[in-house]
């Protein structure tokens, strides 16, 4: 379990799978990965996370807060539009917040699982 958490805080943590020292983006804002990591040079050019963490991310979203909309629309009677404006604000709050270190993290799981998909030059 404590290998999981070690994987799991330093796919997180956006840095480099190889050094866990160097950062995966150019920026805070920048959802691209650089070319090369700044610290070991591992190339990462060929090596991206596709549209998986979207995808997770509206599952995961998607199961965890439909039932928690239902149940706030049982508890409190609110309108139609504020569910609409709230949900809307918290869902892209947290697709947004959650989607760079869900990348990283997948990024990670690539290099330590398929190796032999990375190309190090």
């Amino acid at each position: 379990m404590s290998d999981f958490l070690n994987d799991v805080k330093a796919g997180f943590a956006c840095k480099c799978p190889k050094c866990h020292t160097g950062s995966l983006y150019p920026s805070f804002f920048n959802l691209d990965v650089k070319d090369t990591c700044s610290n070991c040079g591992l190339n990462l050019s060929d090596n991206d996370s596709a549209d998986g963490p979207a995808v997770f991310l509206i599952f995961i979203l998607g199961f965890l807060l439909v039932p928690l909309a239902l149940f706030i629309d049982h508890i409190f009677t609110i309108p139609l539009w504020v569910h609409t404006i709230l949900w809307l604000a918290v869902a892209l709050s947290l697709t947004i917040g959650a989607l760079k270190p869900l990348k990283s993290y997948i990024i990670f799981l690539q290099y330590k699982h398929r190796a032999s998909d990375w190309n190090e030059r």
